[in-house]
């Protein structure tokens, strides 16, 4: 078994609460989320697209087996942290791809969170119901 024929290339996605652990190989194109495919875990086709954005990006969409594990989060979410730990993959496995990648913003953490809810407010912004008298 030689070790360039086999080669895995492993990168981290986060967005929000999700974090996603992505696997690529050179391959047929097969891509499995959480033991799914791609279509039927990502349920509708915006997420699906958003997912394998960095493929379509570089024009290697059946060339790279893709596996991922993501937990945490939303579909969303999920679907962000699996754009952004491919593309970080993608620039692992040859650092030329990291201007396209870099270009179409797909390198980019989005450090965007919920807001945490503080003391003596119901919520994160929202106070409780004032009376003046």
């Amino acid at each position: 078994m030689s070790e360039t024929a086999t080669e895995t290339f492993v990168a981290v996605g986060r967005r929000k609460t999700s974090s996603a652990r992505v696997r690529i190989t050179n391959g047929t194109g097969k891509f499995t989320v959480n033991g799914k495919d791609l279509e039927s875990y990502c349920y509708t086709e915006t997420l699906a697209k958003s997912a394998a954005r960095p493929l379509k990006t570089l024009e290697v969409t059946g060339q790279l087996d893709v596996s991922v594990s993501v937990q945490g989060g939303g579909p969303n979410s999920q679907a962000g942290a699996i754009s952004h730990g491919l593309a970080r993959a993608l620039e692992k496995l040859n650092p030329e791809n990291r201007a396209a990648l870099k270009k179409a913003g797909l390198l980019t953490r989005d450090g965007r969170m919920k807001e945490r809810k503080k003391s003596g407010q119901p919520g994160a912004r929202k106070r409780f119901q004032f009376s003046k008298r």
